[in-house]
């Protein structure tokens, strides 16, 4: 058997039958996956200003990644994102949303928006990188 390294995109076929594995496994236990990818981009004058995206999974939706461009940075941008996803999936059978953030980025800006700190992975060898993960229940 070869095992092979893959960047990026996964092929379509690929992407089929991860989905099918899980959803044939999660039927085993009575339950549905409804996996679903998403985005919120937020515009102004017609640039991308902000980008938010994630996952739903079972009843939780997943940040991946929230990103402000420089020049529209402090002007709410990712406090709307983060609401916008708050918005769209309060009513749709979701308990939470789940998010990381490490030390150098956003830990005070998560719990500015209401996110609580479940837990921080401590990085011993490089302190910035010490992670943390936040949940908000709908």
């Amino acid at each position: 058997m070869d095992i092979e390294y893959n960047e990026g995109k996964l092929d379509e076929n690929i992407c089929r039958l991860i989905n099918k594995g899980f959803t044939e496994y999660d039927k085993a236990f009575d339950l549905s996956p409804n996996y679903k990818e998403f985005s919120f981009i937020a515009k102004g004058n017609g640039e991308v200003a902000g980008i938010l995206t994630g996952k739903c999974l079972h009843d939780e939706v997943k940040v991946s990644d929230l990103i402000v461009t420089e020049k529209f940075r402090k002007n709410g941008i990712g406090s709307k994102l983060l609401k916008s996803v708050e918005a769209y999936f309060s009513d749709k059978n979701y308990t939470s949303i789940s998010l990381t953030t490490y030390d150098f980025q956003a830990p005070k800006f998560y719990e500015k928006c209401g996110f609580e700190l479940e837990f921080v992975r401590e990085n011993k060898k490089n302190p910035k990188l010490t992670k943390y993960f936040f949940v908000k229940y709908l």
